[in-house]
């Protein structure tokens, strides 16, 4: 018995092992291609053929300001949040629709949500411009909407995902114990698909963040994001350092956000707590007190057996 138990003891320390070798070799890998970005970013001489900078300092930061980089990076924030938001809540309605509603053509459906993945997103772009012409809709909704509609295909796949594994006979037994509409959404449906929300909201923010082409021609000028920007920068020459430092402000709310989305997954993760089977589970409290409905069942439900 001790024999085995040792085995298993070191067959999780080599696996445990094996998984941080591999993060530092992802973290290595991702991280290796800002390293030339942060020599450029403070290098005042860097010449062929000399491997490293001659000269230091920071006028690449005035010189990023100068161009703009400050107000585009407002604009692209709060763009990225806006599309974020958006597609995460009509993503997750679509997938709970198709989950669990019974919808007329599900399978077209599904399609209409995956088609903008498909489509070339140049000649997509070019249509949908000019209908947003006619209709005379300003350029920044225009941007906001279509950029939507681009990340609907990632936040529906997520969610289906999640509402495929969801059980929504927790749902049922909130209700059972008197809980209204709201209560059940925010205290056991939200929860639940938190760390799900969390992934979708980070996909679609990114499909915003890092948009040229939508920007450019949807927004026709009037909405100048840090990409534009970026790109207009590179077009130049001898801005090498002030492209480098503005490529590295683009990479720090992907980081943030990326941070917070794992964060929420390991506390959700963290909270739950392994239960025999056979053991009593206690239902959750709720803010609202029993009513005459759950008063008649509460001998019925004061146990829930897993």
């Amino acid at each position: 018995m001790s024999g085995d138990t040792n085995t298993l003891t070191r067959s999780r320390g080599a696996g445990r092992v094996v998984r941080w070798a591999l993060a530092l070799a992802l973290c290595v890998w991702f991280a290796l291609p800002l390293l030339p970005l942060v020599l450029w970013s403070f290098a005042e001489s860097w010449t062929f053929p000399d491997p490293f900078p001659t000269a230091f300092g920071g006028r690449s930061v005035s010189a990023a300001v100068a161009f703009g980089a400050v107000p585009a990076f407002g604009r692209s924030l709060v763009l990225g949040l806006v599309v974020a938001v958006l597609a995460t809540a009509i993503g997750a309605l679509a997938a709970r629709a198709l989950t669990f509603g019974a919808v007329p053509g599900a399978r077209l459906v599904s399609a209409l949500l995956l088609a903008p993945v498909a489509l070339p997103p140049f000649a997509a772009v070019l249509g949908v411009n000019v209908v947003l012409l006619r209709a005379h809709i300003p350029s920044v909704i225009g941007v906001a909407l279509v950029l939507t509609v681009m990340a609907l295909p990632y936040t529906a796949f997520v969610m289906r995902t999640a509402y495929g594994a969801y059980d929504p006979s927790y749902e049922e037994e909130a209700r059972l114990l008197g809980a209204g509409r709201l209560q059940v959404l925010r205290r056991v449906h939200l929860p639940m698909i938190a760390p799900a929300l969390a992934r979708a909201a980070f996909l679609a923010f990114l499909v915003a963040w890092s948009d040229y082409i939508v920007t450019l021609i949807v927004g026709g000028g009037e909405l100048v994001t840090l990409p534009l920007v970026v790109a207009s920068a590179a077009a130049g020459l001898g801005n090498d350092a002030a492209v480098a430092v503005m490529s590295l402000a683009a990479v720090v709310p992907p980081i943030v956000l990326l941070t917070g989305v794992l964060a929420v997954g390991r506390g959700r993760r963290g909270r739950r707590r392994p239960r025999r089977p056979g053991t009593p589970v206690a239902p959750p409290a709720l803010d609202r007190a029993p009513g005459p409905r759950s008063a008649r069942i509460e001998d019925s439900t004061k146990e829930v057996v897993v």
